[in-house]
């Protein structure tokens, strides 16, 4: 048998969390929150299946749910989506994201990925015939090279493939670099697919970047955005993308035939949620001081970092601590110790070793002390 991905084995995501199970480890390696979702927006669920919204949803979604997505992204970013033709509800943002790829990639298409990166955009990538042109960026900083960036554009580019705030380095694109990426892309026909799940969780007062802010990104970008990552209900995989509507009509295309619709009493619930804006504009409060008292606890390791800008996730440097290699580490963390953590170099071109892990601080506050105690023991 041939396969189409001969080098994809299964996720880090999957083998750290299974390795933390077998070893009884506190897991802060999958990105997960180990707190309850809303019960205001649970009861909403269970409202909607009570008032009979159990059969299909509409393929694109429904449009009440569509309806307060456009206006909460017009009127945080200033944009113009249209509800019908602008904007779809996806089973999460990973759906969103290969079927994005699935609709617009052939054969000898060039997409540049700037990494370390998500793991599902190069299968997806290769799937489809495509070839995958990285932009490695690198610790401490992660900052993108737009000098580099620029050297990679090829008359066969075919979509550029960003993440703010970027998961796994919990760094920002700021207004400086979307205004570069903006003057980088004119005048091509270049699609740009900006990954913002993590859009409601940036911290220390900063601004989210959104593509959705820049004329000239707007007009060729699929924005999308995960309610899971953004209402704590990982497991529900409810998600959208926005798009201009000529892009829009390429995308339901595929989505009509990979999942046709996403789960219609949460649709239900979320347009009723989403219409208090407190539900997603206190989340980088909330989610802050999770980040603060995560590292106060760990001010007396020997682990170094510069705190995240955004999303639930956490880099630590622990080059003081020894020379093993990233995954070797995280292997020794999670047996020896009881905490699993998530191995950079994965995501990296070339495996490339940073000497950092990933943590996920999206955990009740007993978890986090309990991580920080073992953390500051080794």
């Amino acid at each position: 048998m041939h396969s189409k991905l001969p080098n994809i084995s299964t996720t880090i995501f999957t083998v750290m969390s299974k390795m933390a199970n077998e070893h009884q480890a506190l897991n802060l390696s999958q990105g997960f929150p180990n707190f309850d979702a809303s019960q205001e927006l649970i009861d909403l669920v269970t409202k909607g299946m009570q008032k009979g919204h159990n059969q299909y949803a509409p393929m694109a979604g429904t449009i009440p749910l569509r309806e307060v997505i456009a206006e909460k992204s017009n009127r945080l970013y200033g944009s113009t989506y249209h509800p019908e033709s602008e904007v779809t509800i996806t089973s999460g943002a990973t759906q969103a994201i290969f079927t994005i790829i699935a609709a617009f990639i052939n054969p000898g298409d060039e997409v540049i990925i700037v990494k370390p990166a998500y793991d599902s955009y190069e299968p997806a990538v290769e799937l489809f015939g495509g070839t995958v042109v990285p932009i490695q960026l690198s610790a401490p900083d992660f900052k993108v090279n737009w000098t580099e960036f620029a050297q990679k554009i090829t008359t066969k580019t075919k979509m550029v493939i960003i993440n703010t705030p970027h998961n796994p380095s919990g760094t920002v694109l700021s207004k400086d670099d979307m205004l570069q990426l903006e003057a980088l892309l004119k005048d091509t026909n270049i699609i740009l697919l900006s990954d913002e799940v993590y859009e409601h969780i940036i911290f220390d007062g900063q601004p989210h970047e959104s593509a959705a802010k820049f004329p000239g990104l707007v007009e060729r970008s699929f924005i999308t955005a995960s309610f899971g990552k953004t209402f704590h209900t990982t497991g529900w995989k409810m998600g959208y993308c926005l798009a201009p509507a000529q892009l829009m009509e390429e995308f339901r295309k595929v989505h009509q035939f990979n999942v046709f619709c996403s789960s219609h009493p949460m649709q239900y619930a979320l347009a009723e949620y989403l219409k208090t804006p407190e539900h997603y504009l206190s989340l980088p409060q909330f989610y802050q001081e999770k980040r603060d008292v995560f590292l106060s606890l760990l001010q007396d390791s020997r682990f170094k970092f510069i705190p995240a800008a955004g999303t639930y996730f956490q880099l630590l440097d622990y080059s003081e601590i020894t020379d093993e290699n990233d995954v070797t580490f995280a292997e020794r963390l999670t047996k020896e110790h009881k905490i699993a953590s998530i191995p950079v170099s994965v995501f990296n071109l070339n495996q490339q070793d940073d000497k950092v892990l990933r943590f996920c601080f999206a955990k009740n506050e007993d978890t986090l002390k309990k991580a920080a105690e073992i953390l500051c023991n080794i």
